[in-house]
Parts: structure tokens; C-alpha cells; sequence
């Protein structure tokens, strides 16, 4: 348990996290897709660091999802030899694509003729090929109906013998704009039908279907017809997540730790030191406005349940504002700390680098 002496130690943000719940997360997700029968290639670019990611072996997993050249590196470096890398083929880099190579098992994700090619023509080297698919988001991929183009690339892989066309991936990122779990569910459910449909029409069954999305993997229950899930957010959540429904309050994993600097009680706002270069620009919708993080009770042992009605409504460089109701004005005074649950939990801990964990043990993320 966090102590009140680590809590006083804190003169700058931090970012806290809970471990045992963190491994419960990990565990509940694992068994899911062992329970369903589908490969289980979690995203590390949620935590970004070895020692967190070590905590997945505990529960079997073998396979993983990054999303940077650096990142599979960086993971390879601690032996994980079967890596994804979950953003299209950036062909300036192939030089390192192909030194990364010979050592792991390595996909890659294209989504243009001229991808494959320039794979293919890479030939000491072998690449598992994910297909990009779009089924909705419109960020990247080629369109699940467009199945000539599709299969356009998949012939153009073919010609090459070391590369291997793995399947179809897609990422339902669209269920972060959800207002309800059913509507995060509804819009994985339809994803899935298009990567069946998608694959159907190609008439290749043997293509292999990866998803990934946590809203959509934490809520369904089963992965009919999937063959891969590549969740990532869910080894901390957020308020997002939280304001999606996709997860509990007591799943949320990490917080900000932000020393409050100011109390301003005659127009209901608190201070702090913790603005966008720590909880990052990005927004959400809580209850109709724009919020950039949910304050909580500030406890011994780390946080407890979010304040009603206590939001972060704005941020700039390094000053993050609290809208505080009066009557919750007195749980804030300067030289005090403010929990902050961020808006998205990926982008809060890319920005802070590393983790304090509620027994005092701090972890590093991979180096920038």
C-alpha cells in the first residue's frame, strides 16, 4: 500500500499506478480469449515498458502488438520474438523493418500495392502480411467493400515467397466515439461482420481476422468467427472508457498526481500542476462538456471514488483548471495533490515516461 510519506514525497506530476488491478485486468482479457479461442496479441503501446509488459507472461501470452519500428525493438530487446506492428508500412524505414526481421517473427501492415513490393523485394528477409482494413473508423486501410483491391494486394504478396499473407486486420477505433456500451458494442458486433463478409468474399478462408479495440473487447463477451484480439487500453482504462461504459471505476488503473497550487472558490475552480504536456490535449464529452480528466478523492493508499462533478475543463502548457461544485471546494487547498483520471490513459502515460507504483516501486517506459 502507498504510504501518506510517498503521497507527501510527491512535488511534481506523477503518474500512479495500481498493479494488482492492472494484473486482474490482464488476467479477466487473457482468459477471455482463451475462453473464446482466439489469439490473444495485447498492445504495448498502452504501457510501454518491459517491466509491465512482463506481467502478460504471467497469464501465457507470447504475442504482441506495437505500434513503431522502436517499440517492436525495444520489446524484442526482452524477448518477445513474435511482434505486430500495427501501423501501415512506413517504407523509409525498411532498412530497420529488415534488421528486425531476423530476429522475430514479425507482421506488418500494408494497405497499398507498392507496400508488398517493396517487401518483397526485401528477400533475405520473411514478413507475415496483415492486410489494413477499414470498417468504419476511415483513419487508415483499405475499405472493407472494396474487396478487388483487397485482393489485389493479397495477389501481389503471393509473388513474393518470403512474404506470407497472415490476414485481415482492423482496428474499430469508432467505438471510442460511443455514448453507451451498446452502442460500443453494437459498432464492434458490425465490425466483425464486415471482416467476415470481407473475408468470405475473397473465398481464402485460411486468411486469419485481428481485432482491436477495447471498448468492443472488453464488453462482448465471445469472438465468433475472430481469430486474433489485439486490445490494448485495457490494462489501465480511462475516463473514457469510463464514460463509454466499458469499464468500472475500480478497473482504472492509473491517475495523475497533481499538486494543487491555487484555490479560487469564488468561481468554483482549483488550480494544479498538470496540464496538456501531461494529461495531453485530447477531450471528452462528461455530461455535455468538454473534459480533459475526472478528479477523485485523494486517499492513503492511492484514490477513491471520482468527485461528482469535479472535471479538468481546461488545460493549457502546464496550469490544468478543476471545475470544483462548492460543496467539494473544502477536498482541495494549495500544497494539497489532486487525482486526476485521465481522459485517455495511452496518451497520459507516452507523455509522463514512467509509472509509481501504490507500493513505491517506479517503472520506466521505453526511451524517446
Amino acid at each position: 500500500m502507498i504510504t501518506s510519506t510517498l503521497l507527501d514525497s510527491i512535488s511534481r506530476p506523477v503518474l500512479l499506478l495500481n498493479e494488482n488491478q492492472a494484473r486482474e485486468n490482464i488476467r479477466i482479457m487473457a482468459e477471455k480469449a482463451r475462453q473464446s479461442g482466439v489469439d490473444f496479441r495485447p498492445h504495448f503501446k498502452t504501457h510501454q515498458s518491459i517491466q509491465i509488459g512482463r506481467w502478460f507472461r504471467d497469464y501465457g501470452t507470447t504475442k504482441i502488438t506495437v505500434s513503431s519500428v522502436e517499440m517492436a525493438a525495444y520489446f524484442a530487446s526482452d524477448g518477445w520474438d513474435d511482434i505486430t506492428i500495427a501501423f501501415p508500412l512506413n517504407i523509409r524505414q525498411l532498412s530497420e523493418i529488415e534488421e528486425l526481421a531476423s530476429d522475430v517473427h514479425l507482421g506488418i501492415l500494408i494497405e497499398t500495392i507498392e507496400a508488398a513490393q517493396a517487401l518483397g523485394l526485401r528477400r533475405s528477409s520473411r514478413f507475415n502480411i496483415w492486410i489494413k482494413i477499414d470498417c468504419g473508423l476511415h483513419r487508415a486501410g483499405v475499405d472493407w467493400q472494396d474487396t478487388p483491391r483487397v485482393h489485389a494486394i493479397i495477389k501481389e504478396v503471393q509473388k513474393f515467397s518470403n512474404l506470407h499473407p497472415a490476414g485481415l486486420l482492423t482496428h474499430a477505433g469508432n467505438t471510442y466515439s460511443a455514448r453507451s456500451p451498446e452502442e460500443a458494442l453494437s459498432i464492434h458486433t458490425e465490425t466483425n461482420k464486415r471482416m467476415r463478409q470481407l473475408r468470405e468474399n475473397l473465398g481464402i478462408p485460411e486468411l486469419s481476422i485481428s481485432i482491436g479495440d477495447t471498448p468492443g473487447c472488453s464488453l462482448s463477451k465471445f469472438f465468433t468467427g475472430i481469430d486474433e484480439i489485439r486490445p490494448g487500453n485495457f490494462i489501465f482504462y480511462d475516463a473514457e472508457q469510463l464514460e463509454i461504459g466499458s469499464c468500472r471505476p475500480e478497473e482504472i488503473t492509473v491517475a495523475m498526481a497533481c499538486p494543487v497550487v491555487a484555490v479560487h472558490p469564488e468561481r468554483d475552480e482549483v488550480v494544479i500542476f498538470g496540464g496538456a504536456v501531461h494529461l495531453s490535449k485530447e477531450a471528452f464529452l462528461h455530461e455535455g462538456t468538454p473534459s480533459y480528466g475526472l478528479a477523485a478523492e485523494t486517499l492513503s493508499n492511492g484514490w477513491g471514488s471520482i468527485i461528482p462533478g469535479c472535471t479538468v475543463a481546461r488545460v493549457s502548457q502546464e496550469h490544468g483548471i478543476i471545475a470544483v461544485p462548492t460543496q467539494h471546494m473544502s477536498k482541495f487547498y494549495p500544497g494539497g495533490l489532486a487525482i486526476i483520471i485521465p481522459t485517455h490513459s495511452c496518451l497520459a502515460a507516452h507523455l509522463m515516461r514512467r509509472y509509481l507504483t501504490l507500493d513505491g516501486k517506479y517503472f520506466e517506459m521505453m526511451p524517446v
